[in-house]
C-alpha cells in the first residue's frame, strides 16, 4: 500500500509540474478539484516540490521558477494569453518608420501577425524573430547579431549593444521575465536585460506586453523602470484588479 501511495504521489506531483509547465501557476483550489484530493495534499505536494527547487509557493499556491529557457521552450507557455497579447499589440504597429522587437516569443507571436506595411524597419536580437517577419511585404527586418545568449537564444553583449544603439526606433516592444510596479522589469539574464535597456533608451516609446503570471515578481536583472514604459499590454480586461497597483504608472491594454 505504501508503494502505491507514494506512486500517487508521484503522479500527482508530475501533473502539477505538467500543469505549471503550460501556464506558470498552480492555484491551490483548481489544483485540488482536478486531481480529486484536498488542497492539504496539494499543499504536501507544493511545498515537497519547493523544497527540490522547482517551483516558488505563493499565497493561494505556487510559481514556476523563473529561470532561462531556449526559444522554443518558452513558445509554448501560456500560449493563449500570449495570443491575445499579441493581437493588442498589433495595434500599437506603425505602417511604416522603425520599431524594435526584443527576443521574448510573446513579441514574436505579435511579429508573425505583421501584415503588409508600407517602409516600415524592423530591428531585433532574435534570430526567430527575424526569419518570422523577413519576406513581409513593406517590412525591412534587420537582425542585431552578437553573441549567442546560451540559455535563452538571443544575441547580447557588445556588438549586440553597438547595433542597436545606432538605430532610432519610434516603438520598442519588449516582454519581460517579471514587473512589479515600485521597481520596473526583471530579466533571468543580465546580458539580456543590458539590451533591453540599450533598446529603451534610443526609442519614443515602450509597449512591454506581459502575461499575468510575471505581474508582482522578480528576477535577477533589472531591466526597466515603470516610468519608462508608455503602454502595459496584457491578456486581462484593463478594468481587471490585478492590474490596479499599475495605473498610476502607465496605460493598460
Amino acid at each position: 500500500m505504501a508503494t502505491t501511495g507514494s506512486a500517487e504521489s508521484e503522479d500527482r506531483r508530475k501533473q502539477l509540474l505538467d500543469a505549471l509547465e503550460q501556464e506558470s501557476v498552480i492555484r491551490l483550489a483548481d489544483a485540488a478539484d482536478s486531481l480529486g484530493v484536498s488542497a492539504m495534499t496539494i499543499r504536501r505536494d507544493l511545498a515537497d516540490l519547493e523544497s527540490e527547487g522547482l517551483l516558488r509557493r505563493v499565497r493561494g499556491g505556487a510559481i514556476s521558477v523563473l529561470r532561462p529557457r531556449p526559444f522554443e521552450e518558452r513558445r509554448s507557455v501560456r500560449s493563449r494569453a500570449k495570443e491575445i497579447i499579441a493581437d493588442k499589440a498589433l495595434a500599437f504597429v506603425p505602417r511604416f518608420g522603425s520599431i524594435a522587437l526584443d527576443s521574448s516569443t510573446t513579441v514574436g507571436i505579435m511579429a508573425s501577425k505583421l501584415g503588409p506595411r508600407s517602409g516600415l524597419i524592423v530591428a531585433t536580437n532574435s534570430y526567430p524573430t527575424y526569419t518570422t517577419i523577413n519576406g513581409t511585404v513593406g517590412v525591412t527586418p534587420i537582425l542585431i547579431g552578437g553573441e549567442t545568449e546560451e540559455s535563452t537564444g538571443a544575441f547580447v553583449g557588445p556588438l549586440a549593444v553597438q547595433t542597436a544603439q545606432s538605430l532610432r526606433y519610434a516603438r520598442f516592444f519588449a516582454s519581460s521575465s517579471a514587473v512589479v510596479a515600485e521597481s520596473g522589469t526583471t530579466e533571468v539574464s543580465l546580458a539580456e536585460a543590458q539590451m533591453k535597456q540599450v533598446f529603451a533608451k534610443v526609442s519614443k516609446e515602450i509597449v512591454l506586453c506581459v502575461d499575468s503570471s510575471k505581474l508582482d515578481q522578480e528576477a535577477t536583472a533589472a531591466a526597466l523602470e515603470l516610468s519608462q514604459i508608455t503602454v502595459l499590454i496584457t491578456e486581462l480586461a484593463p478594468t481587471d484588479g490585478r492590474l490596479d497597483e499599475f495605473r498610476n504608472y502607465v496605460e493598460l491594454r
